[in-house]
Order: C-alpha cells, then sequence, then structure tokens
C-alpha cells in the first residue's frame, strides 16, 4: 500500500504540496482529482523519487525510497500522461529493457506481455520502432510496459489521453483486474464521469492542499449533497474556496 503522511514539497523555492497525507490500500483504486496546478503532477513526482519532500513521508509497502531506493522503485509501475518511448527502440527491445532494469528474466517478462500484448492489438508489432506508432499506440505501449513487471502499487496519469473508445474499455477492465489481485492504484485524472464509476475512494487537491477526501458516499455526505455526482461535489468545493 501507498502512504503520504504529512508531505510538504515542490521544486526549488516553489513550494507546492502543503502538509498531504492519504494513502492507498491494498486491493484500491483512488482518484487523484484536482485543477491544473492543483499539485497532482507534484505528487506523482514525489512519490515516483523525481522530486524529494521537504517534509514528509512516503511509503509504499513500508519501504522507503531513502532506506532501499531500489526495493522501492521496483514496488512502482508507472503509466504517465505523455507517452515517452526511446526512439531508436523495437517495442521488442522496450520490453527487453524492462526485464533488464528490474532484473526479471526475460521469458518471465514476455509471458506476461503476451496476453498485453493481444489485448491491445499490438502482438505483431514487436518490431515495430515509435515513430510507426499513433499516439494512443504509443500510450499501450506505456501501459503493457508499466504492468510486465508485476507491481504492487500502480500510478497511472490521465490514462484516457490518445486511446480510442475500445482500447478505454481494456484499460478499465484491466485496472478492475489489477485491483482484484491485490493491486493498490491511484488514478489522476480529469475524467470525473469515469472516475466516479472505477475509483472506491477519491483525494481531491486544491492550491496544494488536500481539501476533502473519502468514498463518493462520504463526500455526500460531508458537502450535505445526497444525489450529487462527483463533479457536482467538486464544483462546489472550488467554487467555495476559489
Amino acid at each position: 500500500m501507498l502512504n503520504v503522511k504529512n508531505v510538504t514539497g515542490g521544486y526549488v523555492n516553489i513550494p507546492v504540496l502543503k502538509n498531504i497525507s492519504f494513502d492507498v490500500g491494498d486491493g484500491e483504486l483512488v482518484g487523484l482529482i484536482g485543477l491544473n496546478g492543483a499539485g497532482k503532477s507534484t505528487t506523482i513526482n514525489e512519490i515516483i523519487g523525481l522530486l524529494t519532500p521537504y517534509d514528509g513521508d512516503i511509503l509504499i509497502d513500508g519501504l522507503t525510497l531513502e532506506k532501499d531506493s531500489l526495493a522501492y522503485r521496483k514496488k512502482i509501475g508507472f503509466i504517465p500522461e505523455t507517452p515517452s518511448l526511446y526512439e531508436e527502440l523495437t517495442l521488442r527491445e522496450h520490453l527487453e529493457m524492462m526485464a533488464l532494469a528490474y532484473d526479471i528474466p526475460k521469458e518471465d517478462i514476455f509471458g506476461r506481455a503476451e496476453k498485453l500484448l493481444r489485448l491491445f492489438r499490438l502482438e505483431d508489432r514487436l518490431d515495430w520502432f515509435p515513430v510507426n506508432f499513433s499516439k494512443g499506440m504509443k500510450q499501450k505501449v506505456m501501459i503493457i510496459c508499466a504492468l510486465v513487471t508485476d507491481p504492487s502499487f500502480l500510478i497511472v496519469d490521465e490514462p484516457f489521453l490518445g486511446l480510442d473508445p475500445v482500447a478505454i474499455q481494456d484499460l478499465i477492465a484491466l485496472l478492475e483486474e489489477e485491483k482484484a489481485r491485490g493491486k493498490s492504484i491511484l488514478m489522476s485524472t480529469h475524467v470525473l464521469d469515469s472516475a466516479e464509476k472505477m475509483c472506491d475512494r477519491f483525494v481531491i487537491l486544491h492550491q496544494g492542499e488536500v481539501r476533502a477526501q473519502g468514498t463518493l458516499t462520504e463526500l455526500r455526505t460531508a458537502f450535505n449533497q445526497a444525489d450529487a455526482s462527483l463533479n457536482a461535489i467538486y464544483l462546489q468545493l472550488t467554487e467555495a474556496i476559489g
């Protein structure tokens, strides 16, 4: 599970996050919700280690980046908002690179990848280079690379951008399957209608602070809106605090 405890952080001389705390349990999908600039990307960068918190702690399955960076990083599968592939490597070579990076036998990686390649209709594209892929296909490659290492914690940042409707449904089903296997998933998204259907709980960030968190039922109770959608609750919150 992920545990973010009293984290304050951001960039050099630019504090963004202000004492935020939340967790993601085993077999749970938590939605990270907020406007542009709310601190979602900074939160993700702090978790994956691209940024170091000024204060507070981040633990994954009890591990911290400071105490055991290799074991910590191996726990994480990250699907970024913008696909980032090596232009000189084929899809096959990307998978081989994941095997080397995570010290996993190639046969295990390709065994795990087989189902994913079929799911996203890329099984006959293993020798293609990224220049031959559309944006949606590149996003599918990122999804496959994140999952073939069998991480215990998955970060999914704006997962639906660039995907066609069939791929979106495939990804939703895949995340449900991973969740059923006990994986912890943190999903950052602006697509609140989809988040409402998919997520078990929500963390609402605004101006670098956690302004609300809980299940949809708990949020409805907190905002005194018995039948409100997640979108309506979020709009009320942002309008109230400016």
